[in-house]
């Protein structure tokens, strides 16, 4: 088990190096065999003499701040040097109050329980009873003064807990000098970042895997609850112990994996009706009218060729592939639905956020001065004085940073630019094969290329963001979130978009056909854009989905062997001793953080609410998915990482706007996509002037190709146009009820969406109850005359509402 005044383990490696007689040069073999020039020796030596250096006044400052340490070494050799930290009673004390650290005042006894089910008296299969549950507390913010009046004060050892305890060592390595601090030589990442630790982490609880012998639940340690009652597989169907994970790896995370569950949890419903709506397409197509017309047209309809190299087809032949499994009236209401539900999702998971952030003690977090990025401070041309702080510290001109920042979104704009137009060059051939095998393999190749791209744009917008030169991590993480969001909505996004809006619309008639760089505008395939749309959705997203949860299953394992091995070449084949935890603990491989989970989610729920017209299955195949995941990030952060540093946070950051802006565009891309790529208003239409029964419909839709078209014909396509290629009044009658359609589909659906954002307050009435309960408390706790506070009246409103 792990020592628990161990808090925090610095890591650094020292290879020596042996001389080797040259002939007429001296040389140097460094331990893996190369031979190096002496004059880089030279370089070498000093560079190792100025990081020891650093090393030492870094290690002495540390022990001036007050940390406990021990050094460790791996091996006879002395090549892996492991520095243990703890902080002792009073230097927690003291920064707990700097950091505004939350401390208990009394127990809540609030009970979360499942209303519906038990109210249904249904057994809620789903709950599980997890050991050594964190108990819940109203709480306020530390006072040493006041130190007797908080909850376990006397107990030393316990009364922090261990997230806290790293914040703490990690706010004091991060602040620490060890150099000059007018140049800014603060702070163990940048010291990392120079090279003088190779890693810096808190320890794992001790073992994941549970003991060979019996074992009481209660005395599991916490990696092992979390492991045993959440990263396994046959655990997919359960809560997830939040509480747990908030405990051993902080807000920040478990707001993450709490997102992720509230959010495959509202998928269950929204998979369950758009299941119900494809089934019914697949009942409703024997009887449907247009759909029998077409299958039993034999050779009536003799169509125009699709392409210049093609050749006329039959009507008939798409029978198998007809679009009405994705265009009936069901798909309509499913798209309203969607809209409605995205909105819905998000008001509720605001809810949810709010309570998570109050019972977390993050309600009231604000980020602190943050200090500037380690890469900004080796990299920043001058010194200015901080404004907030006073102190001195790496300044970059605003004037150049925006003049950066604007040439980089020109770069955007290009590339997105540059990638539709190579997407539409690139499509082209394959629209010379005609059935359905060719868009399934058109649109396999595509994938494939939206994953190769998806690398380079993402390493482009890492290197524009470094460029820019941001200040803070926060503002470095905004800044690359929204350019590789940018990005990849146009890799993934740009092809469903094209098929869906644009492809066909353009292509004119027999004769007079349109033509964009010398080459004819493509049109859709035989059974219509949007069976296409619905092919392309179906291998873009469930494709990406299979291929991504396989990279993340096994690229981590890969990572661990590779750095297994390289220490095994470091340490030797001998082992002096069995590993100990630190040692264990360096061998896994380093915490990647959120961006990529939140990055393929993101993406994911554009996929079910822009397109969800063309695919309703896409709120299923996201659930099945989302099952998956959750077991495998909570695996790989249990079993595979490094333990990452605990932090703070009250929501989701700049990742919940965003999904606020797809679930905004999702109203605007349905409507279009209903009114436009649909047949369920010209088929509207249709029954309204003509009649109810929709015979006579596909060949109403099908226009004769102009007398002087000599290679097919009275050869047919698809259009509302007469005989001399001019359009039809229909075709502007429909065209109005489009338009029409559009308007009022988006303003009855934004008008319900701004009611359910005001019907749905963000914080629950039982949430502001309990916050002024706690504020109550905490005046109570901390008030200087205890006495003449506790003679006044507690119904007193003006108590109430006083925040501290």
């Amino acid at each position: 088990m792990v020592d628990l005044g161990l808090d925090f383990v610095l890591v650094w490696e020292v290879r020596s190096r042996r001389k080797r007689r040259g002939k007429g040069k001296s040389e140097v073999t460094s331990e893996e065999g190369t031979s190096v020039p002496t004059e880089e020796k030279s370089r070498s030596e000093r560079r190792k003499a100025q990081l020891a250096q650093w090393r030492e006044r870094f290690v002495q400052n540390l022990e001036s701040a007050g940390l406990l340490m021990e050094k460790e070494m791996a091996n006879e050799k002395r090549t892996i040097h492991f520095l243990k930290l703890s902080a002792p009673w009073d230097v927690l004390v003291c920064f707990a109050e700097e950091l505004c650290l939350r401390a208990p005042l009394q127990v809540s006894t609030d009970v979360h329980e499942e209303i519906v089910l038990s109210r249904l008296c249904i057994p809620n299969v789903m709950k599980e009873s997890v050991p050594n549950r964190p108990l819940d507390y109203y709480t306020c913010a530390f006072r040493k003064s006041k130190m007797n009046r908080f909850l376990g004060c006397d107990d030393h050892e316990t009364y922090f807990t261990n997230t806290q305890r790293h914040r703490v060592v990690y706010e004091i390595l991060s602040r620490t000098v060890y150099g000059k601090k007018k140049r800014a030589e603060v702070g163990v990442d940048r010291l990392i970042n120079e090279g003088a630790y190779t890693a810096t982490f808190p320890l794992h609880e001790g073992p994941f895997q549970l003991p060979s012998y019996e074992i009481r639940p209660d005395e599991l340690n916490q990696r092992q609850v979390v492991y045993h009652y959440w990263a396994r597989w046959w655990k997919w169907y359960k809560y997830q112990p939040l509480d747990h994970i908030r405990e051993y790896f902080g807000e920040k995370i478990a707001l993450y994996f709490a997102w992720l569950g509230f959010y495959t949890a509202w998928l269950l419903p929204a998979a369950v009706v758009g299941t119900l709506v494809f089934v019914s397409g697949v009942m409703s197509m024997g009887t449907n009218t247009p759909a029998k017309e077409i299958c039993t047209s034999g050779g009536s309809y003799l169509m125009c060729p699709l392409c210049n190299t093609c050749k006329a087809w039959n009507m008939s032949d798409i029978c198998t592939m007809l679009g009405y499994l994705f265009d009936h009236p069901g798909t309509v209401l499913f798209s309203v639905f969607m809209s409605f539900w995205a909105v819905t999702f998000l008001e509720y998971w605001k809810r949810k956020m709010s309570t998570l952030a109050h019972h977390w003690d993050c309600m009231d977090f604000h980020e602190e001065e943050e200090r500037p990025r380690p890469e900004f401070v080796a990299m920043a041309p001058t010194m200015e004085e901080n404004p907030v702080t006073g102190v001195k510290e790496p300044y970059f001109p605003e004037k150049t940073r925006l003049s950066r920042m604007f040439t980089g979104s020109m770069v955007i704009i290009m590339m997105v630019r540059h990638f539709v137009k190579c997407f539409k060059h690139s499509s082209g051939a394959s629209f010379k094969l005609q059935m359905f095998y060719s868009n399934i393999s058109s649109s396999i190749v595509n994938l494939g290329l939206i994953l190769l791209m998806g690398r380079v744009y993402t390493a482009l917008a890492e290197q524009l963001t470094k460029w820019e030169m941001h200040r803070t991590q926060t503002q470095y993480d905004n800044a690359l979130i929204f350019k590789v969001f940018i990005f990849q909505f146009v890799n993934f996004y740009s092809s469903p978009f094209y098929v869906a809006f644009f492809k066909g619309r353009f292509v004119g008639y027999p004769t007079k056909y349109g033509t964009l760089f010398g080459m004819r505008n493509e049109d859709c395939g035989p059974g219509g854009c949007l069976i296409e749309l619905a092919e392309q959705l179906f291998i873009i997203m469930v494709g990406k989905q299979v291929i991504n949860n396989i990279q993340e299953f096994i690229l981590p394992k890969v990572k661990a062997w590779q750095q297994r091995r390289t220490l095994a070449k470091v340490l030797g084949d001998k082992a002096s001793h069995e590993p100990r935890r630190w040692e264990e603990d360096y061998q896994l491989v380093e915490c990647e953080g959120l961006f990529e989970e939140y990055l393929e989610m993101v993406l994911q729920f554009g996929f079910i609410t822009i397109f969800v017209a063309a695919f309703p299955l896409a709120p299923l195949f996201a659930l099945l998915n989302n099952w998956v995941e959750i077991r495998l990030d909570a695996h790989k952060f249990v079993c595979e990482y490094r333990r990452p540093v605990a932090e703070r946070a009250q929501n989701i950051g700049v990742w919940f706007n965003i999904l606020e802006a797809l679930s905004h565009l999702s109203v605007i891309a349905n409507a279009f996509l209903i009114a436009f790529t649909s047949d369920f208003l010209p088929r509207l239409l249709y029954q309204y002037k003509f009649g109810n029964d929709l015979h006579g419909y596909v060949n109403f839709t099908l226009a004769y190709a102009p007398l002087n078209f000599t290679e097919y014909p009275m050869c047919r396509y698809k259009a509302y146009r007469d005989g001399s290629g001019n359009y039809t009044l229909f075709y502007w009658e429909l065209l109005a009820v489009r338009l029409g359609f559009i308007i009022a589909f988006e303003h009855v659906v934004f008008f319900v969406l701004r009611a359910i954002d005001w019907i749905v307050p963000d914080v629950p009435e039982s949430l502001e109850l309990k916050i002024k309960r706690e504020r109550y408390l905490a005046k109570q706790a901390l008030a200087e005359n205890q006495e003449a506070l506790l003679a006044v009246d507690v119904t007193d409103p003006l108590i109430e509402d006083v925040s501290i």
